[in-house]
């Protein structure tokens, strides 16, 4: 009876391997089968202490620099992989093969920089946070076609083009996050399959122009994000066909004023959806069609008064809300 319970006990040991293990210095939720590790003096991957049925992973703040295909393998349900913050120079092409449940992967604040071809293309991925890496170009080649991710993060990176090639491996992408790289210039097609696409960030950058036709396709849009680049005109018909925006930020770039009717096809702006503070405003009768929208539309502007005439030096100083029809020069 002893030797078969002992026995019983070894198999049971067996079937759930891992179940009771836990990586020295990290937490394990058994209930939800989740794995913490913060800020523990981990220089390796830790696979062989990891829960077989482990799901959500992560590791933060450690001196890890690689991590392979085999140790990944160490928990083939895993759906959430999170590794903030460490320091992971490289991945491998084959890296996600052995966790076909993997939805969400997320490297911010790394040291990658060239990745492989395939690398993605194993797992099928929702979610991908490649946020505050060195990574210089973005490759097609990650992707396999048609793939699942609907959020893609390359914010604060050194990207300096938007890779037309890759985009259109997403089409069922509804949040791309491009902020705070050296993009110079979106090439007028980049944006054409993402239908689906609600929520773009493009701030701060070094874009001193936009394709009139940059958005004919992206009519679900709901925030876009321009603040903080180099902007000094604007298409007339940019926002053509946008009706879903609800917030719009162009902050802090070099607009001295915008053509008449840019902004009528924003009919769904939030209150307080606009922001054009930061730029350098020509006060003058070009500023007419900003200057009689803000009349109308003072809530959907947010803090209109620090929308501030950067010339002609009489006016200088003053909000643009605040500015008469003669200040302007204007005929009644």
């Amino acid at each position: 009876m002893k030797s078969w319970c002992a026995l019983a006990f070894l198999c049971l040991a067996y079937f759930c391997h891992g179940a009771l293990s836990c990586p020295p210095l990290c937490q394990c939720y058994q209930r939800r089968a989740e794995v913490v590790c913060n800020e523990v003096p981990l220089t390796e991957y830790p696979s062989k202490s990891l829960p077989r049925n482990t799901t959500l992973l992560t590791i933060q703040f450690t001196n890890i620099t690689t991590i392979s295909e085999l140790q990944l393998n160490a928990t083939p349900l895993l759906k959430g992989l999170h590794l903030y913050s460490n320091h992971l120079q490289t991945l491998s092409s084959h890296l996600f093969r052995g966790v076909p449940h993997l939805e969400t992967v997320d490297l911010t604040g790394n040291k990658l920089s060239d990745l492989p071809a395939d690398v993605f293309s194993h797992a099928q991925l929702h979610n991908l946070v490649l946020k505050n890496n060195l990574i210089e170009k973005a490759d097609a080649n990650w992707l396999s076609d048609n793939s699942s991710i609907t959020w893609l993060d390359l914010s604060g990176n050194s990207l300096t083009k938007i890779p037309a090639a890759l985009l259109q491996k997403l089409p069922h992408l509804d949040n791309l996050d491009f902020a705070n790289n050296r993009l110079e210039k979106i090439s007028a097609n980049s944006l054409d399959t993402l239908t689906k696409l609600e929520r773009l960030n493009l701030k701060n950058n070094k874009l001193s122009t936009l394709d009139a036709s940059i958005f004919q396709n992206t009519q679900n849009l709901g925030y876009l994000f321009l603040a903080q680049n180099k902007l000094s005109k604007l298409p007339q018909d940019l926002f053509q066909g946008l009706s879903q925006l609800k917030v719009l930020s162009l902050e802090d770039n070099q607009l001295s004023n915008i053509p008449a009717g840019l902004l009528d096809p924003l009919s769904s702006l939030d209150e307080e959806g606009l922001d054009l503070s930061g730029n350098p405003w020509l006060c003058d009768g070009k500023l007419e069609y900003l200057w009689k929208w803000l009349q109308k539309n003072k809530k959907k502007a947010f803090l209109p008064e620090t929308f501030i005439c950067a010339g002609p030096q009489s006016l200088a100083g003053r909000s643009v809300i605040s500015l008469t029809e003669s200040e302007l020069n204007l005929q009644s």
